[in-house]
């Protein structure tokens, strides 16, 4: 009996598992963009197919199983030595090639498509910000504009963005789901992804790459804005937000989680981590994995050995230093440049 409720119990949670899932994950089928829209739409292509496919194969293996079933009138039936039917050969082998060839098209021109700016935006200037991810936080950086900002992006509507991807430290995942596809960060290169947000509207970024116990939780918004509304935002920021210094910016990069910053310059006045000789910043001897915390690499060109004056050294983690992970929270917590008047004013709502 009380196995019974068990399995009863289960039956009713499962369709309630599926239902929440698939609410989280509806952002891709209710695309706010063209690139999102073009991407949403290849999966409906594809879903179509893959439906089709389920339907003939099922069906015919309801016709078959109920057509040749064992009855009382075939018991002793042997079927004939048969050479087979050259037709049917042609025809089972000819529709997987068809619709392979059917898939295929699309996803090669969507696949081109999503590295252009958006079709019918051609003419309009796109807006450049480069992103960095670190351990375990987004930085985005405008360079036109002389703004850097932590775990959140102001974009206007209608404008087409040129997103410039590299990473500090560990390879990345960087994904939108309303409003383009997922492109990987990667330390000493670039890659590049276009998007455009169509209506004003926050939408959730996320990293979708295992790269440590942090990666769940880094998150980022990117917020699209009237024009007007970017343009004082961009204005604000300009005005009112703290500069940040080469060694805050070192600190902010070590494996933590941060609330929102802002700041009134950008960190590529002094490096650009999709350059191919920069620095590495990883911080291997503040992972932690299941309790363990170690060193599992050392790069020679961790920007920890450049040569330094005394009082700039103080403000780096030594390689031999042994720093608990929530000290070194508390540590970070000067970055934030007092969030009340540096930090969440500027995010533009």
């Amino acid at each position: 009996m009380k196995l019974k409720k068990i399995r009863i119990t289960l039956l009713a949670v499962i369709p309630l598992l599926i239902l929440s899932g698939c609410e989280v994950n509806m952002v891709v089928f209710e695309p706010q963009g063209p690139a999102a829209r073009a991407i949403a739409e290849l999966i409906n292509w594809s879903l179509m197919w893959m439906l089709l496919v389920v339907v003939v194969v099922f069906g015919l293996f309801a016709y078959i199983v109920w057509k040749y079933r064992e009855r009382k009138d075939n018991m002793d039936y042997e079927p004939p030595e048969e050479h087979g039917s050259t037709l049917l050969e042609i025809i089972w082998v000819g529709i997987p090639i068809l619709i392979v060839i059917a898939l295929t098209i699309p996803t090669v021109k969507t696949l081109y498509a999503l590295e252009e700016v958006p079709k019918g935006y051609e003419d309009k200037e796109p807006i450049t910000i480069n992103v960095t991810s670190a351990d375990w936080k987004w930085i985005f950086s405008y360079p036109d504009q002389n703004i850097e900002t932590v775990n959140y992006v102001n974009i206007p509507e209608d404008t087409p963005i040129d997103f410039r991807l590299t990473s500090a430290s560990t390879m990345q995942s960087f994904w939108v789901p309303a409003l383009a596809g997922q492109k990987y960060t990667m330390g000493k290169m670039e890659t590049q992804l276009y998007l455009l947000a169509d209506n004003p509207g926050s939408y959730e970024g996320r990293n979708t790459n295992f790269n440590g116990k942090g990666y769940a939780e880094m998150q980022f918004e990117v917020l699209a804005q009237t024009q007007s509304e970017f343009d004082e935002w961009v204005k604000e920021v300009q005005d009112t937000a703290p500069k940040l210094t080469e060694s805050e910016y070192e600190k902010l990069l070590e494996p933590t989680h941060l609330g929102r910053l802002t700041f009134s310059n950008t960190h590529l006045a002094w490096v650009d981590h999709s350059e191919m000789d920069s620095k590495t910043y990883t911080n291997p001897e503040l992972y932690k994995t299941h309790g363990y915390r170690g060193r599992t690499f050392e790069e020679e060109d961790n920007y920890k050995n450049k040569d330094v004056d005394t009082d700039k050294h103080e403000d780096h983690i030594t390689d031999n230093e042994q720093v608990d992970q929530k000290d070194h929270v508390k540590d970070s917590e000067h970055v934030d440049h007092k969030e009340s008047s540096g930090g969440d004013e500027h995010h533009g709502h």
